[in-house]
């Protein structure tokens, strides 16, 4: 059977379509687009690592508390520990607030391991920056305000202008009052108060504050830490030690607790009247600076500080050559450091080597070239290397080097060697400063000045100042 094919007028026709064609093109463009921006590198292709591994700031934070736990505060060589953590920390996230007043109280505390008073200086303005910026970000924060208050205080006591120490203390009493208004349970803020008061000599407040600090907790290293010290203050050294035995508990490798604890042990053996029990008393005292020195090994800490408290030991028990060998040992360390010089010439005089002491005064006090360090320290060793030293400016903290450097000169002036110069010059110093009101350097300038305008053609036999350090 036939059958006749479909008139076109019922068949479709075979026609393009605009919106399927203009699809097409948008396709076939974007995708030329992508390509070219591909090879362009403005665009990065899926899943490709980045060039540099990045972190969260909690991580970092959370490495910072461990670091500082572990006592490792700072690593200039390595740059690790807990300030460069919160460093790198705050740089991911810069408004946080609370960062920054984490890294303030690391940055305060490291201060207190650092021996050269102007890098000590520099430390401590940096945390207050940091402790500022905090309040900034969080004016309505308790934790912020308190720790701003604790950094004030630390920078306060590092001054040696007395005006500029009250202004400061006052201050930081303000914002610790602040940060007590802010959240009356905030123990650190009625810790770091307790703290700024001892510093105002108002003691029974201190103790006040910081007996309420422990009732509302007594588990963190600051409570323990400043109830060590108001203690302290209070002359219960027994009490004291105590506290700083709680405080290196929590956190054992804090290097400056065990600094403070053997120090009363070695102000109760001064105090001891039983020779027996004086000596124990010093052994204590010397293993707690030798834990100090022994955790400083571990965590590759350069911390000249226990060897210099262990020489104040030994100096304290007449043994001075050994107290010598130690403060050399700090020189080790820090070859330039003008300090050291300084507590070398005290024990020479002490064991009665004036000459030698005289040059290694002369480095505290004036300064000498590298050449001139080697003498003063009793020549160099194997591990020491010659450094210029800067001398010290005359301060309250000084005040007994340039002392005992113009008794010695006065006192070892002969018509060939001309030493009555130097050591009029220096008690012209002495003299023109605000320290002249202690009567015992009164005295020594009287002496030293009575030696140099004497005629006589004999050594005059060496003096002894009678300012304690």
């Amino acid at each position: 059977m036939n059958i006749t094919p479909k008139r076109a007028l019922f068949r479709r026709r075979n026609e393009s379509n605009v919106y399927r064609m203009f699809f097409w093109v948008t396709l076939i463009l974007g995708g030329i687009w992508l390509i070219r921006s591909v090879q362009r590198g403005d665009i990065k292709p899926l899943f490709e690592p980045t060039p540099v591994p990045t972190r969260m700031s909690i991580s970092l934070s959370l490495e910072g508390d461990a670091q500082f736990t572990a006592g490792q505060l700072e690593d200039t060589e390595t740059s690790t520990g807990a300030i460069t953590a919160y460093l790198q920390a705050v740089e991911l996230d810069p408004n946080n607030a609370q960062l920054l007043a984490k890294l303030a109280r690391i940055q305060t505390y490291s201060s207190a391991m650092i021996v050269d008073h102007d890098a000590k200086t520099v430390r401590l303005a940096e945390a207050l920056d940091s402790a500022k910026r905090a309040v900034e970000l969080a004016p309505d924060d308790s934790n912020t305000h308190a720790i701003y208050a604790f950094t004030l205080d630390w920078n306060a006591t590092n001054f040696t202008n007395l005006d500029d120490v009250n202004k400061m203390l006052s201050q930081a009493e303000q914002e610790a009052a602040r940060a007590a208004q802010l959240d009356s349970s905030n123990v650190l803020a009625r810790a770091f108060y307790a703290e700024i008061l001892l510093d105002q000599g108002k003691w029974t407040l201190a103790q006040t504050n910081i007996e309420e600090a422990l009732k509302l907790d007594s588990s963190q290293m600051d409570v323990h830490r400043v109830n060590a010290a108001v203690l302290e203050a209070g002359g219960d050294y027994a009490a004291a030690i105590e506290a700083y035995v709680y405080a290196i508990k929590i956190t054992p490798n804090l290097t400056f607790l065990y600094q403070r604890a053997g120090a009363n042990y070695r102000r109760l053996a001064l105090e001891s009247l039983n020779e027996d029990v004086q000596n124990q008393l010093y052994e204590k005292s010397l293993e707690y600076f030798s834990q100090a020195a022994s955790i400083n090994a571990q965590l590759k800490v350069n911390d000249p500080a226990p060897y210099l408290s262990i020489a104040k030991t030994y100096s304290q028990m007449g043994q001075f050559f050994i107290a010598i060998r130690n403060v050399q040992k700090t020189i080790e360390f820090q070859p330039s450091e003008p300090l050291f010089y300084g507590e070398l010439g005290v024990l020479y005089h002490k064991n009665r080597n004036y000459e030698t002491g005289i040059l290694a005064l002369k480095c505290a006090v004036r300064g000498c070239t590298a050449e001139e360090s080697c003498p003063a320290r009793g020549d160099c060793g194997d591990k020491d290397v010659p450094a210029e030293v800067k001398g010290l400016p005359l301060r309250s903290d000084t005040i007994y080097y340039y002392d005992i450097y113009a008794s010695e000169l006065a006192a070892l002036n002969t018509p060939r060697l001309n030493y009555c110069s130097e050591a009029l010059s220096v008690a012209a110093e002495i003299q023109a400063s605000e320290f002249v009101s202690d009567p015992n350097i009164a005295a020594d300038l009287v002496v030293v000045r009575s030696l140099c305008n004497s005629n006589a053609d004999t050594p005059t036999p060496a003096i002894t100042p009678t300012v304690t350090p």
